[in-house]
C-alpha cells in the first residue's frame, strides 16, 4: 500500500557531478578479518563485506582513505571501509538536496508512514544491529540491542508526531484579519554522531527530522563506520521499496575534513553534533559564521547527590550502573557522587562490594555487565587521570588498574578524598572513574553540582518532598536533565534530551524538539476589504 501512495511523487534524480563508484579492493597482505571468521558470519546478514564503500548518496561509493574497523574487546580487525572524501561529500549534499524536492512535497502523515516502515525494518534487524554495536563500539549486548531499540521507539514516536506538530492561531488586533504560525521543513539536515552511541543519536534526529520534511546527511564516528553503513543499508531498502529517492538519507564516513566540510556548507541549514565540548565549540563557531543553526549534544560532568534521608539501597543500585555502565562512556555517566557525611562511609563500603561483583568480559557474552573502553587512547586517558588524581591527594577505593588481557579493559574505579573543586574533578574524563565527595548540607551539594562547566544530567536521592521541589526549581540543578531517586543515565525518548552551559543547549528526541528541524513563519491573512495598521497607526 505504501508503495502505491508514493509512486506518483517520485522523480528520477540525476547524479551530478559524476563520481567514480566504489570498486572492491583486496589487500592480501593484511591480517585476517573477523568478518571472514564463520563465528561472525552474521555480519553479512547486515550487508557488510570484507571491503565496504563508506559513502552513500543514492549509490554507494568512496574515494577516501581505506581504514579498518577494530573490535575493542580484542583489538582484532573486523572489516575494511573506504571512507568518503570531499568529492563524495559533494555528492551527498547535491543528491540529498535534490531528494528534498520529492520528500518535502509529501504530506506529513505519508512521511510518517515511511518512518513507520523504517522502524519496522530496524526492528527486524534489532538483534543483529545490537550485536554489531557491541562488536564495534564495545558496550555489552543488552545495551547494544537497547540502543537500536531506542531508534525503533523514536520512529514510533515520530509516526504519531507526523499528525500532531502544528502552529497556533492567534487573535489579531485588526478587524478582518487572522494571525497564525506556519511550520515548514528547513531542508538538508547534517548529523554528526560520536562513537559511544553509534546508532541512537542519529535515530533521534533522523526519525523526527524526516517527518518534519527534511532530508539527512549523516557522518558517524570514524571508529564505528560499520554501524553507519549497516543502518544506511536498511534505510535505503525502505526508500527504494516505496519508490522514493534513497538519497533522502545520505551517509559519509571520514575524519575531521569531512566534519569541517559539513559545518561550513551553507546548503546545510542545521548541523546536529554529538561529541566533546571542545569539538562542539568549533562546530558552533563555524556554523554560526554562516548564520546556520546548530544542535549541540556535548559533554557532561554529572553528579548524584545523596541526601541524609536517601534510600541507601537505591543509591548503591543506581550508582553501579550510572558510574560503571558502558565502562563510563556515556555522556550521562555519573562522574561525581556527592554524599552526605552521615552516609559517606557506608555507601563507599557498599559500592566497593557491589563493584567487586561486576562481571567483566567479552561484551557479546551472556551475563557480562562491563566491557572494554573503545580505544587504546581511552586507556591512556584512564591511566593518566588516575595518576593525576593520586598526585592531588585522591585515594583509590576500588580499581585504578589496566587489566592484563586482550582488548582495552580497565577496572571500574572509585576515588575519594579530593576537594570538590580539584582540577581532575572539574573535568570530564570519558572513562569509568567516579569521585566521591563528602558534603554537609543539600545547599552545599547543589552548589557543587552547578559549579562545573557542563550541565547535562543530575540526580538527587531524597525522601523529602520539599527537597524535590528545591532541586527542580530556580535555585536547584542547572542541568537539562534533573532526576529524583533515579540515576543520571537512562533518559526516555518522550522528553527532550540535552543539557545547558558547555553541554551545548541542544534538545533532541521528544517534547517539542521537533521545532529545531523546522522554520517558523508568522502569517497574517486579511480577508476584509480594509487595510488597518497595527497599533492603531493612521497613515492616510
Amino acid at each position: 500500500m505504501a508503495s502505491a501512495i508514493f509512486r506518483c511523487g517520485f522523480r528520477t534524480l540525476s547524479v551530478f557531478p559524476k563520481r567514480t563508484l566504489y570498486l572492491n579492493r583486496h589487500y592480501s597482505a593484511m591480517s585476517s578479518l573477523l568478518i571472514e571468521d564463520p563465528k561472525y558470519a552474521w555480519l553479512k546478514q547486515l550487508g557488510l563485506e570484507v571491503d565496504n564503500p563508506g559513502a552513500f548518496w543514492g549509490s554507494w561509493g568512496g574515494n577516501g582513505e581505506v581504514t579498518t574497523s577494530y573490535c575493542p574487546a580484542n583489538n582484532k580487525p573486523i572489516a575494511r571501509v573506504t571512507q568518503g572524501d570531499e568529492g563524495d561529500l559533494e555528492m551527498c549534499i547535491y543528491n540529498g538536496k535534490a531528494a528534498w524536492d520529492v520528500w518535502a512535497d509529501l504530506p506529513a502523515p505519508q512521511r510518517g508512514e515511511v518512518v513507520r516502515q523504517l522502524g519496522h525494518a530496524l526492528r527486524e534487524k534489532l538483534e543483529l544491529l545490537g550485536k554489531l554495536v557491541t562488536l564495534e563500539m564495545g558496550k555489552i549486548l543488552p545495551e547494544g540491542i537497547g540502543e537500536v531499540q531506542e531508534y525503533v521507539d523514536v520512529c514510533d514516536y515520530a509516526v504519531g508526531l507526523s499528525r500532531m506538530f502544528a502552529g497556533q492561531v492567534l487573535p489579531s488586533e485588526r478587524p478582518g484579519h487572522i494571525l497564525l504560525e506556519q511550520w515548514n521543513p528547513i531542508g538538508l539536515v547534517g548529523v554528526i554522531t560520536a562513537f559511544n552511541f553509534p546508532v541512537a543519536p542519529f535515530g533521534w534526529n533522523n526519525a523526527v527530522a524526516l517527518v518534519c520534511g527534511n532530508t539527512m546527511l549523516w557522518k558517524g564516528a570514524p571508529t564505528t563506520p560499520l554501524c553507519s553503513i549497516a543502518v544506511t543499508k536498511i534505510l535505503q531498502s525502505v526508500f527504494e521499496a516505496n519508490k522514493l529517492p534513497p538519497a533522502i538519507c545520505t551517509m559519509i564516513t571520514g575524519g575531521t575534513k569531512i566534519g569541517i566540510g559539513i559545518t561550513k556548507d551553507k546548503r546545510i541549514p542545521l548541523v546536529s553534533f554529538t561529541g566533546s565540548c571542545p569539538a562542539g565549540n568549533k562546530v558552533a563557531v563555524e556554523v554560526t559564521k554562516r548564520f546556520g543553526k546548530h544542535l549541540l549534544e556535548l559533554g557532561g560532568n554529572n553528579a548524584i547527590i545523596v541526601n541524609e534521608d536517601a534510600d541507601v539501597d537505591m543509591v548503591v543500585r543506581s550508582a553501579v550502573f550510572a558510574c560503571a555502565g558502558t565502562a563510563g562512556q556515556r555522556c550521562t555517566t555519573t562522574r561525581r557522587l556527592i554524599i552526605h557525611e552521615s552516609l559517606h562511609d557506608e555507601i563507599i563500603y557498599r559500592l566497593k562490594k557491589a563493584y567487586g561483583q561486576i562481571k567483566i568480559g567479552d561484551p557479546l557474552d551472556s551475563g557480562i555487565l562491563y566491557g572494554p573502553l573503545h580505544s587504546k587512547e581511552a586507556v591512556e586517558a584512564f591511566k593518566n587521570t588516575v595518576a593525576e588524581a593520586q598526585d592531588l591527594g585522591g585515594k583509590i577505593e576500588y580499581g585504578g588498574n589496566v587489566l592484563d588481557r586482550p582488548g582495552n579493559y580497565v577496572e571500574p574505579t572509585i576515588i575519594s578524598g579530593l576537594e570538590h573543586d580539584a582540577s581532575v574533578v572539574q573535568r570530564e574524563t570519558f572513562v569509568p572513574i567516579v569521585y566521591i565527595l563528602k558534603m554537609k548540607t543539600l545547599d552545599e551539594a547543589i552548589a557543587w553540582n552547578n559549579e562545573v562547566d557542563q550541565g547535562l544530567s543530575s540526580s538527587l536521592f531524597t525522601k523529602d518532598v520539599s527537597n524535590v521541589f528545591l532541586w527542580m526549581g530556580a535555585k536547584g540543578s542547572d542541568c537539562g536533565i534533573v532526576n529524583v531517586n533515579i540515576p543520571t543515565s537512562g533518559a526516555e525518548i518522550g522528553g527532550a534530551f540535552g543539557g545547558n552551559k558547555h553541554t551545548g543547549g541542544g534538545r533532541e528526541s521528544g517534547s517539542d524538539s521537533w521545532k529545531q528541524y523546522m522554520r517558523r513563519s508568522t502569517c497574517t491573512i486579511n480577508y476584509s476589504k480594509d487595510l488597518p495598521l497595527a497599533q492603531g497607526i493612521k497613515f492616510e
